[in-house]
């Protein structure tokens, strides 16, 4: 079995090909290969496996050549950012939907020379909701909630959503999206997205860092691990259509949580000190993203695939600690001043 992973350099990809490659297996057959396509280039442990190709550059400069390779999944997980998509409307264009249509477009002429449609798993994102003012906004969104977006960001998720949709409709390929919810301790430094801080409250005061949340402590959103979302798209993967039920996207599992409740459980876990790094700081920007987001979320059809959120925030923060003393133990350097 051949499978891609476009992102599969980021957090979360990255942690999907560990995933696969440790589970040896997809849809009961064992994989052979796994082409991880990103801007970046994979992490050295991933390459190290024999079953790993490894290709750097911009996925619409790759696509061409797809449309002559066999794949028998693809994961496609690539996109810029939330914040980068406000800064730069034309890179959000070309990075989400551009890309997102060459590949499907490469899928779909292997499926018009004969080939069995691909199976195609799309990241799609809870950014796809918003309040508009000729729609009711529940804040507890649901699978079948009107989506509404209020970004460029979730605009793109949005409309590659609704062309695998038709991608599939056509039998062009086997697709199916599942939007993602906040995926929190993501390590490293900040990135573009706006919902970056879920990440830097938690992630720089486990460092020994300070640092700047840009919201009300009652602000609420759906959270969950890397883990269950890496859980979650291969369980879509593996799921049969008529299980999948339809073609419209599926939310994933998550915790509905406020900013206060995530630093009451990382004082739970690390202790008051490390708690107190954290500074309450507004930024109109990132406040105004995110006031246009849900405050949670309710994922019934993925209940009925036997997905489940985690069990906790605390828990959430203990995945990320356990997962840094085995890969990174200078990123808790905190817990012990």
């Amino acid at each position: 079995m051949k499978l891609l992973i476009t992102g599969g350099a980021g957090y979360v990809g990255a942690r999907l090909a560990r995933t696969l490659l440790a589970r040896g297996t997809l849809d009961g057959r064992a994989i052979s290969q796994l082409v991880i396509a990103d801007q970046a280039a994979a992490p050295a442990d991933l390459l190290a496996d024999a079953r790993v190709q490894g290709r750097v550059g911009k996925l619409l400069a790759h696509c061409q050549g797809l449309r002559d390779e066999a794949f028998d999944g693809v994961f496609h997980l690539a996109s810029a950012v939330s914040g980068e998509c406000e800064a730069d409307f034309e890179l959000g264009l070309a990075s989400n939907l551009d890309s997102t249509r060459a590949l499907l477009d490469a899928l779909r002429h292997r499926a018009e020379q004969g080939a069995t449609p691909t199976r195609l798993v799309f990241s799609s994102s809870v950014a796809v909701f918003g309040p508009d003012p000729a729609v009711p906004f529940p804040g507890i969104v649901a699978d079948d909630t009107l989506p509404t977006p209020q970004t460029s960001y979730g605009t793109h998720k949005l409309i590659c959503e609704h062309l695998i949709a038709d991608y599939t409709r056509k039998g062009y390929i086997d697709g199916r999206a599942a939007r993602l919810m906040t995926v929190t301790v993501r390590p490293g430094r900040p990135n573009g997205a706006a919902s970056s801080f879920f990440s830097g409250i938690i992630r720089e005061p486990l460092a020994g860092e300070e640092s700047v949340c840009p919201v009300d402590a009652g602000v609420s959103h759906p959270l969950t691990s890397v883990q269950a979302t890496v859980d979650g798209l291969i369980t879509v993967h593996e799921a049969s259509r008529e299980a999948f039920c339809g073609r419209t996207a599926l939310n994933l599992p998550a915790i509905n949580c406020t900013v206060q409740q995530m630093l009451d459980a990382l004082e739970a876990v690390a202790g008051p000190k490390v708690r107190a790094r954290v500074k309450f700081q507004r930024d109109s920007a990132i406040a105004g993203i995110v006031a246009n987001w849900p405050s949670g979320s309710t994922a019934a059809r993925a209940a009925r695939l036997g997905l489940k959120a985690p069990a906790s925030f605390e828990a959430i923060i203990r995945q990320y600690i356990d997962d840094c003393r085995a890969t990174h133990p200078a990123a808790l350097k905190g817990l012990d001043a």
